[in-house]
């Protein structure tokens, strides 16, 4: 059994929202086959209970918190050193002295990075280690798109965050023995941005529990009897997610409330914001967190998607085919799904394009159904976790454990 130093970004439970739903499967993939040694954060206080359920998985696990609002500042000093902002919003002292410990004093054979700011924790402290990045997106390519969307002062510090972490992520590339995304299209994207890059760039594509995430009519609906439900799941802190709802809320849902008197859009998920909070009506609902999202979408009418910036594979969107729900989504977020557009899930883009596709699912119960059992099906047959994080598999099949410093001066 090899040794991996596994670095995460936060903390890889519960998985409740995309990044942590694919750290953790990823968490629970190593563990099965490797000795682990996780090094995270907690960002959020609720998760400091979760600390010992994935003790349970590690062999050794350190844990920095991370206040969000006291890191932000401490981002500013990239400002002063040319560097991504990124970069020292997730650094820490104490998880740096935890890695440098472990790089001396235990025999291992691999390191797997979970996002690339991780990577600063190990750069130039193991060189004749394997190093293995699951980027999962181009965030640099997320930083520029948010400055085009938003006005001066923010599109100028966007922009510089976009240029310096694209350059911190091309370096690291270079470095690394492979880098993971999420699809073939930001892999493709990535090596566009970084076309000297002749170093191993693979996909490892997001997978989903259908175990987990399956129908069951018996579970009682959240909502009131006669209401036809519309939801969206998602961390409603998440500026793509709060974009996606406010938009959705105030350009598609007039409409389709107009054509269907009953209709009621419910937006799921942790932290909103205060604009998602100001969406609540007479047709609008916030939950804010919820203890399981799953009875929320055995009950919907319909699942949407309307994100307008969005990267790679939405584990929302997976969860919702898995069980069975019919979805009308973004096109950029269908294409990134191997799945059949107008069979398995629908596409939209425009405000009529959304009003017209739910139209036809609210007025055709038989559609809805089928578009369900066919999403499902598509889950099933190619987004399973195991078969997808197995491509991690060959590349520490073959690192070879070194002996620790201390042994080798004995």
């Amino acid at each position: 059994m090899t040794k991996v130093l596994l670095l995460v970004h936060r903390l890889p439970y519960p998985p409740n929202k995309g990044d942590k739903v694919r750290s953790f499967h990823l968490l629970k993939h190593l563990a099965a086959q490797h000795e682990v040694y996780l090094g995270t954060f907690v960002d959020d206080p609720v998760d400091w209970q979760y600390v010992d359920t994935v003790r349970s998985y590690c062999a050794e696990l350190h844990v920095a918190g991370l206040h969000p609002l006291r890191a932000k500042l401490s981002s500013l000093r990239g400002l002063a050193t040319g560097e991504a902002l990124s970069l020292p919003y997730y650094r820490d002292e104490g998880l740096a002295r935890w890695v440098a410990n472990l790089l001396r004093t235990e025999s291992l054979d691999a390191v797997v990075v979970f996002s690339s700011v991780m990577a600063q924790y190990v750069r130039h402290l193991a060189p004749d280690l394997p190093v293995l990045v699951d980027f999962v997106d181009v965030d640099s390519a997320k930083w520029s798109e948010y400055a085009s969307r938003h006005s001066w002062p923010l599109s100028w510090l966007y922009r510089r965050e976009g240029r310096a972490l694209l350059a911190f992520e091309a370096e690291l590339a270079a470095e690394a023995s492979v880098s993971f995304f999420v699809t073939d299209k930001e892999a493709a994207l990535f090596r566009s941005l970084a076309p000297q890059l002749r170093a191993s760039v693979e996909t490892l594509c997001n997978g989903v529990d259908a175990d987990f995430f399956s129908p069951d009519s018996s579970v009682a609906s959240p909502f009131p009897d006669g209401q036809t439900a519309l939801v969206f799941t998602g961390a409603m802190d998440y500026w793509p997610n709060a974009d996606a709802v406010i938009w959705f809320a105030e350009s598609v849902l007039p409409a389709l409330c107009t054509r269907f008197p009953g209709l009621h859009f419910h937006i799921v998920g942790r932290n909103p914001t205060p604009a998602v909070q100001a969406l609540k009506s007479g047709v609008v609902s916030v939950s804010g967190t919820v203890a399981d999202v799953r009875p929320y979408l055995t009950h919907a009418a319909a699942v949407v998607a309307p994100l307008r910036l969005a990267r790679g594979v939405q584990n929302k969107i997976l969860e919702a085919m898995a069980m069975a729900r019919p979805v009308v989504a973004a096109a950029c977020c269908v294409n990134a799904i191997d799945a059949v557009e107008g069979e398995e899930l629908l596409a939209a883009e425009e405000p009529q394009d959304y009003v017209e596709q739910l139209s036809t699912l609210l007025l055709d119960s038989g559609l809805a159904e089928r578009l369900g059992r066919a999403a499902r099906a598509r889950v099933l047959a190619s987004y399973s976790w195991s078969a997808h994080l197995s491509g991690i598999d060959k590349h520490l099949d073959g690192a070879r454990r070194k002996p620790a410093a201390g042994a080798a001066a004995q």
